[in-house]
């Protein structure tokens, strides 16, 4: 005769089974992943827009033929991966999208990575020599020549981030020629300069949006951002570039990996 302990065990391991006992098509791939798959691929078309409703777990347990704990599945992990949001007793829908800083990319480089395509507004772009913090920064002489360059960076027709990169006069002579409002200063410094760039010490924390800033990226005064500082070194642990960036916090979120 079971136990009240063992018929529990046994229920519990009949209600979630293993990965490995997910049913699979002839390719081996998992039936959730292919429900995040067809998920994905109406998103990334167009088809479904943030905001847009999701096909219930039902739904999709029938669509895909599968079991009702498969179709939960795809869609926790898809919810995990801030592909969508669940509302608690109204349904699954398209979640805006995110940016996850978890990698030294630029802003061109973490948008494609979600699959958008990123633009710049240049709101200014000349060559300072009054910014001792900056230079600093730069292991330059505090009234070295410093570029400038202010951004307000957007996608999808939604603003995401203002943005000012501060880089030596000297050492990148013609950088404000570049299209630097239409192309990835990561990938013109690597182009033009034969920068080999290699790690990043940065410092996050919470602030509140002032009034410019606030009208800049349409968010209320006061509204949380992310404001993250960043001197990016070359992989010969020069430093390179002096990063103020001031994130939507609705847009973007910090992915860290900590090890003991």
């Amino acid at each position: 005769m079971k136990t009240d302990a063992a018929r529990m065990s046994t229920k519990k391991m009949r209600s979630d089974p293993p990965e490995s006992a997910q049913p699979k098509n002839r390719n081996g791939v998992p039936a959730y992943q292919r429900i995040q798959s067809a998920i994905r691929k109406r998103i990334d078309s167009g088809q479904l827009q943030p905001g847009d409703a999701v096909a219930s777990e039902r739904d999709l347990a029938k669509i895909h033929q599968v079991s009702l704990m498969t179709a939960r599945h795809a869609l926790a992990s898809l919810e995990h991966d801030g592909v969508v949001e669940r509302r608690r007793g109204i349904g699954t829908f398209v979640a805006a999208p995110k940016i996850h800083f978890n990698k030294l990319m630029s802003y061109t480089e973490q948008m494609a990575s979600r699959s958008l395509t990123a633009a710049s507004k240049i709101l200014f772009a000349k060559i300072v020599d009054d910014e001792p913090e900056v230079a600093a920064r730069l292991s330059l002489p505090p009234t070295s020549g410093v570029i400038k360059l202010e951004r307000l960076r957007h996608a999808a027709g939604e603003l995401f981030a203002l943005e000012t990169c501060h880089l030596s006069a000297a050492e990148f002579p013609g950088l404000l020629d570049a299209p630097v409002g239409r192309e990835s200063l990561f990938g013109i410094l690597e182009r033009n300069y034969k920068v080999v760039l290699g790690y990043a010490d940065e410092e996050v924390d919470a602030t509140a949006a002032d009034p410019r800033i606030a009208e800049l990226l349409g968010v209320p005064r006061r509204d949380p951002l992310l404001r993250i500082r960043q001197l990016i070194y070359s992989t010969k642990g020069k430093a390179i570039m002096y990063v103020l960036g001031f994130y939507r916090s609705d847009r973007h979120n910090l992915v860290i990996r900590r090890f003991r």
